[in-house]
């Protein structure tokens, strides 16, 4: 499988790495520095900045090619991009998150919100921590945790260090406390579901999620 990089910071260079580990090839590294060229790439892999990230599906899709995208914070263009992708036939998997962890827990979520709907007077609130690089707040993953629980919710967004990701989602009530979290031990988890999501949906067509490439229900 032939990668083009859409964003060659930390992460890119992690997905490449385990891309060529899985004996995959890169041929295209694309930065802000970068002309655009896919250079016959068979899918796109987006981990920009989300002033880029609809620039780069736009030209994707266009070219023909696939693209799994883990950029966040550009939701304003969202409708734009799925008529794009509907008018040309075209493919993308975009996920907040691409860890497999991830995706099992953002499961756990909405089932403990199911379980608790009948009870309200257990009130639910979000924390999430990542490192100081991070440029959205609150993390894409806080947001896709809140829409499953299906309520406005309050999310307490943490910068420090080099955390690579930490969410928690707990209810209170005045007798006890429930508290559900899932920690990244580093960015690994997020570039190989990356590089899944690049392997599954070569030869698909339309908006998919890392719920598709996990789960088969």
């Amino acid at each position: 499988m032939r990668i083009a990089l859409l964003g060659y910071g930390k992460m890119g260079r992690l997905i490449e790495k385990i891309a060529l580990e899985r004996s995959h090839s890169i041929v295209a590294r694309i930065d802000s520095h970068s002309t655009f060229d896919l250079n016959g790439a068979d899918v796109a892999i987006d981990f920009s900045a989300p002033s880029c990230a609809f620039y780069h599906i736009e030209n994707t899709v266009k070219a023909g090619i696939p693209i799994v995208c883990g950029t966040t914070g550009w939701n304003d263009k969202w409708d734009e991009a799925v008529k794009l992708i509907e008018q040309n036939e075209g493919a993308m998997i975009y996920s907040s998150n691409f860890s497999l962890g991830v995706n099992v827990f953002f499961r756990l979520n909405e089932f403990l919100a199911k379980m608790l709907k009948p009870y309200p007077q257990y009130t639910p609130s979000i924390t999430e921590t990542h490192h100081i690089h991070k440029k959205d707040a609150p993390s894409g993953t806080a947001i896709t945790l809140s829409e499953g629980i299906g309520k406005n919710i309050e999310i307490k967004s943490i910068r420090e260090g080099e955390v690579p990701g930490t969410h928690s989602v707990s209810y209170d009530s005045e007798i006890d406390s429930i508290e559900i979290c899932h920690t990244a031990h580093s960015r690994d988890g997020f570039a190989l579901g990356a590089v899944l999501a690049a392997e599954w949906v070569i030869g698909k067509k339309g908006i998919f999620s890392m719920q598709d490439v996990i789960f088969k229900d």
